[in-house]
This record gives C-alpha cells, structure tokens and sequence, in this order.
C-alpha cells in the first residue's frame, strides 16, 4: 500500500492503483488543471466518499511501499483520464471497471 500526500494528509492507496492516478494527476498539473480527486472507502475504512481539490498551487506527493514501479495499463490510464474532464473530476475506478469504461466509451479513450 501506498500513499498520496496532499494538504498534510495521508491517504492510502494499492500501489498499482496510485501509480496510475499518480500519471494522471501530473497530466492534469502539467496543464495547470485543477480538479477534484474522488473516492468510496471501503467499509473497513469506515465506510463513504472523500473528494479533494487538486490544484497546480497544492503540493502533492506520491509514496510507494514497493521498491519497483508497477506497469501502467493505458486504457486504465485513458479512462481515468476521461472521467477527470467530466463535473465530478477524478473519480477512482477499479481496474475492472476502467476496461469496462474503455468498452463502452471506445472514442473517449
């Protein structure tokens, strides 16, 4: 498990799933977007949804537990990509449910 540092807060990530926001949050700086990052926590997290305001003036930083990156799937990539440009921002999505996006929206991605 890995974590997004952002606002003096720690939020937890599988690392697979933080190396793909990770890219897509650094597209989305590099062209000074800003945006909300949203997501459900599990029940054993508590339960509900966050959602924070990323921006390029808000520091943000990326912390792996492994020791090697793993490899991005670009439709997971393009699909999260896509659903960053829509009003509810970054929304976190499974792996899964990227492909299953990816499908039914073949030219957003």
């Amino acid at each position: 498990m890995g974590f997004m540092m952002h606002g003096g807060n720690e939020y937890e990530f599988e690392d697979r799933l933080l190396a793909h926001l990770k890219t897509v949050i650094g597209q989305k700086l590099k062209k000074q977007e800003s945006f909300f990052l949203s997501w459900t926590k599990t029940p054993e997290e508590g339960s509900g949804r966050v959602s924070v305001w990323v921006s390029p003036y808000t520091t943000v930083g990326f912390r792996f537990s492994g020791s090697r990156p793993p490899e991005l799937n670009v439709a997971w990539v393009k699909a999260l990509s896509a659903l960053s440009h829509t009003p509810r921002g970054l929304v976190v999505i499974s792996e899964d449910d990227a492909l299953t996006y990816a499908k039914k929206n073949p030219d957003l991605v």
